[in-house]
């Protein structure tokens, strides 16, 4: 199995897109109990197979299924795992309560490989699955007043959320994903100082070592399926939770084990493309050339432009397009779905005069 396919530029989506209204309300009605599962699966298999069409038809090689079962990117494992408390941790918008890990945490049912089979059945077209790192669930999902008894660090409690998520990859592997994403926008998030005040952090070195070392855990269970990292600076409600450039933390990718990474290069905050003179050689560039949060959709010409300046660092045959980041990684915020499919038909269309130009 490759990283890409044979032809250029191929295109990915980051893995969330936006859900309608009502399947929002299916969602939020299955988390507080007035929905019983069983019966918010069924209009899960109803709704996913248009967001599936949505993709392909807007030309895109790597899909998802929009992560339309989850209520979050992160709260997939809270969904699946028990040992958590809902509603224990504000999260970055201060909008909406994260659960905190409150006893050791044991995987109660499956987490996505149902979820995946369901993809792979819907599709002829390469499928990829997404997963929290364990990195940001520590620190979205611990604190010490309220977890303290679980678990006495939150470097412990990262461990134990390698090891099911570890385990998770391996079984994605088995089923023929074609590709598995671990999303770490706290990686990204370290290079802002505010955000770094507010953590309470001091020590960045630590951090990235930390974060590098859990990802490394979780994806030697992918074997030969290909895989990546996803970092941005985090958003809801059309705002980003942070600001700045790779700088601090590009020269660390060389020690994550994966193939590929998915990076936010359209969102003004990132500070633009040199930083890819110091991108590792061996790795693939997923380029980031929508910015989900803009009301506006890109020109293809635009993409173009955006392509173009990061190959002034990067060879086309290590360069992949995608989204900034998915455009609704929590069930609630608010997107719009068909300007997503605009954006990402326009990803689509550049790729085609980019293949011409480039072979």
């Amino acid at each position: 199995m490759n990283t890409t396919p044979s032809k250029l530029f191929p295109t990915y989506v980051v893995g969330s897109l936006p859900r309608p209204e009502w399947l929002r309300k299916v969602i939020l009605d299955r988390r507080d109990g007035a929905l019983g599962p069983e019966i918010a699966e069924k209009y899960f298999d109803a709704a996913i197979p248009s967001a599936i069409a949505m993709q392909e038809r807007a030309g895109i090689d790597f899909i998802s299924d929009g992560e339309w079962r989850r209520e979050s990117y992160i709260k997939v494992i809270a969904e699946h795992v028990d040992g958590f408390e809902v509603g224990a941790m504000p999260n970055l918008s201060n909008t909406v309560n994260d659960p905190a890990v409150v006893a050791p945490i044991e995987q109660r049912d499956d987490l996505t490989t149902g979820a995946a089979r369901f993809l792979l059945s819907h599709t002829d077209r390469n499928a990829i699955v997404t997963l929290p790192s364990p990195y940001i669930l520590g620190w979205r999902m611990w604190k010490e007043d309220v977890s303290g008894g679980a678990y006495s660090t939150r470097e412990e409690f990262m461990v134990a959320c390698a090891e099911i998520l570890r385990n998770e990859v391996g079984k994605l592997a088995d089923l023929g994903v074609d590709h598995i994403q671990i999303d770490e926008p706290w990686l990204l998030l370290l290079v802002d100082k505010e955000h770094r005040e507010r953590m309470g952090i001091t020590d960045i070195e630590h951090e990235i070592e930390t974060c590098v070392g859990m990802i490394n855990r979780v994806v030697k269970a992918a074997g030969d399926t290909p895989t990546s990292v996803h970092m941005c600076h985090a958003h809801f409600a059309r705002k980003r939770y942070a600001d700045g450039g790779y700088e601090p933390i590009i020269d660390a990718l060389a020690d994550i084990n994966v193939d590929r990474f998915a990076m936010e290069f359209a969102a003004p905050e990132s500070r633009g493309v040199d930083v890819l003179a110091r991108f590792p050689e061996s790795k693939v560039l997923g380029l980031g050339v929508i910015d989900q949060i803009d009301r506006n959709v890109e020109t293809p010409e635009i993409v173009i432009d955006r392509v173009e300046e990061a190959l002034k660092f990067v060879p086309a045959d290590r360069i992949t397009l995608n989204p900034d980041c998915g455009f609704s990684p929590g069930a609630q915020n608010p997107m719009d779905i068909d300007e997503a499919y605009l954006k990402l038909s326009a990803i689509s269309d550049a790729v085609e005069e980019l293949r011409k130009r480039h072979g």
